[in-house]
């Protein structure tokens, strides 16, 4: 109830001035302000204490993950210092009846979305343990079994812009990605565009294969033992598709026609089969 209560004083917060309605005076807000300030206080202390004594499962940890990120979501760079030195640790929180972290980081993304946006930011997380494979699981997870129990299909854009923002900074970040993760993250995502129509979705998923195949090649993924020659063709398609797209003109993203693009004349000499699916 009274992590209930905080979430609803957030958004209530948040909504101050919208529409040209304004509930509370000055004085009350502010007051509301910093008795909520107090309160996020309290619970990051919460949390230091349980990471110190090794705790990351259970349903009270989950809540206040969840505050924190209702708070962070509309003060992205609040309590800048104690929030990054435990990033890491709240993207590894776990509730009791999960077996790996997934609402945890799904209450996050909303921050990790717009800190992300900056290098700095993007630093933060890639220097985090477990942080950026905590974020590219929880997409896996979302696109492959459609039982996002947060904010349905606004995580899956969250984890995509997250993830994109990350990859689009590997150089200045000297991003490593372990094989095994974006292998299945690319099979969801042949999984993802295969059960939709929404051009949106496919140039998300697109955007991000492009990005990830520059890790890898052809040759390599037909070799790892869990990647087959159907989910390869799966993601040429939908890199093909998009292209076509955007050169029939059709409302398509630019930013995102631009990363695909550019990721095929980096990497198409080490994925030949891919001119087939386009037609080059």
């Amino acid at each position: 109830v009274a992590y209930s209560l905080v979430e609803k004083i957030i958004k209530l917060i948040s909504n101050v001035g919208e529409n040209g309605v304004n509930l509370f005076d000055e004085g009350t807000l502010t007051k509301l302000i910093l008795q909520l300030n107090e309160t996020i206080a309290v619970v990051l202390e919460y949390l230091e204490d349980a990471k110190e004594h090794g705790q990351r499962k259970g349903d009270d940890l989950l809540a206040s993950v969840r505050i924190i990120g209702s708070y962070l979501a509309e003060a992205p760079l609040a309590c800048n210092e104690k929030v990054r030195d435990l990033l890491g640790y709240m993207l590894s929180i776990e509730g009791a009846d999960e077996q790996m972290p997934f609402q945890s980081v799904c209450f996050l993304l909303p921050m990790l979305c717009q800190i992300t946006m900056k290098v700095e930011g993007c630093k933060a997380l890639a220097s985090c343990e477990g942080g950026l494979k905590a974020v590219l699981d929880c997409l896996r997870k979302l696109i492959g079994s459609k039982l996002c129990m947060v904010e349905d299909d606004s995580c899956v854009f969250l984890a995509c812009d997250t993830i994109m923002n990350l990859l689009l900074n590997k150089d200045k970040l000297q991003l490593m990605l372990d094989e095994s993760t974006y292998v299945d993250l690319l099979k969801a995502l042949a999984s993802w565009s295969e059960n939709t129509d929404d051009m949106s979705s496919m140039m998300m998923a697109s955007s991000i294969c492009s990005l990830i195949f520059d890790y890898t090649s052809e040759e390599a993924l037909l070799n790892h033992p869990d990647f087959n020659h159907g989910t390869l063709s799966s993601l040429y398609q939908l890199i093909a598709r998009c292209m076509a797209s955007s050169e029939q003109g059709m409302d398509t993203d630019m930013d995102l026609s631009e990363i695909i693009y550019a990721g095929f004349y980096r990497w198409a000499h080490r994925y030949p089969r891919i001119r087939e699916a386009i037609k080059i």
